[in-house]
């Protein structure tokens, strides 16, 4: 391992394996149950009976068999007839988010919800003469004695550099990628592998000859300026190991709150549209009351049968966590957006949040918003204590389209950018 120098930071970046998997076998494990779905072909996704909704999370013995997250049920079901599907179950997840914060919370108050499975830890002032190594061996035995699952812990004195090294081989390791160890550790792999560079990115990328992070690193920050402008210069810099982005504690909360799906048959009309857009409000809603926030911007997004995809958004006159007002503004953004063919995917998404503490209103509405939050108090109350389908609207009724649907979508802030330097120009 590298030595420290004065003034470096001490980095960690805490991944969950498979979160949503393996929180669903560590909470079935706890209850009783015999089978591991961690050591079984098993998946989180979608209704097992409708076949509807995409992979969530996969077991390991579900990746050999080609199993993909992202991909639909029915595609993963046809690669392994026997694979065991299990339907999410956000707010146990959330739980178990919060349990492991809570925990990581004991090590430094320097610590940065990432996403609901991932977060950073500042333990520069926190080490009290031990080790980093010695800091994530322990915080990787008490997560795996006492929350039943396990974490990929990298160390590294930046942000961008720990979560690469967690990234590393899986599950249930600790891996360090400090700059000294950039040209063995980073260097050789995908440049698919780095952070920020997505799948449109990596094939631009290729067809430049540039394959690999190390390549990426070594090329010439004029020629990734003509061909990604500033971007050029940032993904040369992340190639580097470059980040000086801060471990912030109060940018925990999401940005973004969306939900979406993937229909089992084609939607080719615009009741049964409305209706899983309505469906996906719904979900999304209830979860922007249980955080007490309200958005200000609306998104719709749609991907027909030919796989083209395509969304709007609008800023809202007034923050709204109001069922009836957001697909109101979500079903008016489908109208413009939709041109009448063939529609697999709909998905909504929540931005622009705010505290529902504090909002302002027209005098004009006071009354009528103050009448729709108690209603949506009310039908939230009585799904929380009888079920998500104690209480359904009438337009569900022998429709065929469930009246909550749709994955989680909750955005959270991502990595700061770094400053760009001088030298990279």
């Amino acid at each position: 391992m590298s030595s420290y120098g004065s003034g470096e930071r001490t980095i960690l970046h805490v991944d969950v394996n498979s979160a949503f998997l393996s929180w669903e076998a560590a909470y079935r494990l706890q209850h009783g149950a015999s089978l591991d779905l961690r050591e079984i072909p098993s998946v989180v996704g979608g209704d097992r009976e409708s076949r509807r909704g995409i992979v969530l999370a996969k077991s390991i013995p579900a990746k050999k068999f080609g199993i993909k997250t992202g991909e639909v049920l029915w595609q993963a079901r046809s690669k392994c007839p026997n694979l065991v599907v299990v339907p999410p179950d956000y707010s146990l997840y959330l739980q178990c988010s919060n349990a492991l914060m809570e925990l990581l919370s004991q090590y430094t108050p320097l610590l940065e919800r990432y996403s609901v499975d991932e977060c950073f830890l500042d333990i520069t002032h926190s080490l009290r003469g031990r080790s980093p190594l010695t800091i994530a061996r322990e915080i990787s035995q008490r997560i795996k004695n006492e929350l039943g699952f396990t974490v990929n812990i990298g160390i590294s004195n930046n942000k961008l550099l720990a979560k690469m090294a967690s990234e590393l081989e899986k599950p249930d390791k600790i891996h360090t990628m400090f700059p000294s160890e950039i040209p063995e550790k980073m260097w050789p792999l995908q440049v698919n592998e780095l952070f920020m560079v997505g799948r449109r990115t990596a094939a631009k990328l290729n067809m430049l000859n540039i394959f690999t992070i190390g390549q990426l690193a070594n090329a010439s920050p004029k020629f990734l300026t003509a061909h990604f402008k500033s971007y050029g210069k940032l993904l040369n810099q992340f190639a580097w190991g470059i980040d000086d982005s801060p471990v912030n504690p109060y940018a925990s909360e999401a940005k973004g709150i969306g939900n979406s799906t993937t229909t089992p048959f084609d939607v080719d009309n615009e009741r049964e549209a409305l209706l899983y857009l309505l469906s996906l409000v719904e979900t999304a809603s209830s979860r922007l009351r249980r955080a007490n926030l309200m958005a200000g911007v609306v998104s719709v997004s749609i991907r027909k049968t030919d796989l083209s995809f395509s969304s709007h958004q609008r800023r809202l006159p007034v923050p709204t966590d109001n069922t009836e007002s957001l697909f109101k503004a979500a079903s008016a953004l489908f109208k413009e957006l939709w041109d009448g063919s063939p529609l697999r995917h709909l998905g909504v998404a929540f931005s622009s949040l705010c505290s529902d503490g504090f909002y302002q209103i027209s005098l004009f509405d006071e009354g009528r918003i103050l009448k729709n939050k108690n209603l949506d108090a009310s039908i939230d109350a009585i799904r929380t204590h009888f079920g998500s389908t104690a209480l359904i609207r009438g337009s569900f009724v022998n429709s065929g389209i469930p009246p909550l649907t749709g994955g989680v979508m909750d955005g959270f802030p991502v990595m700061a950018k770094p400053a760009l330097k001088g030298g990279y120009r």
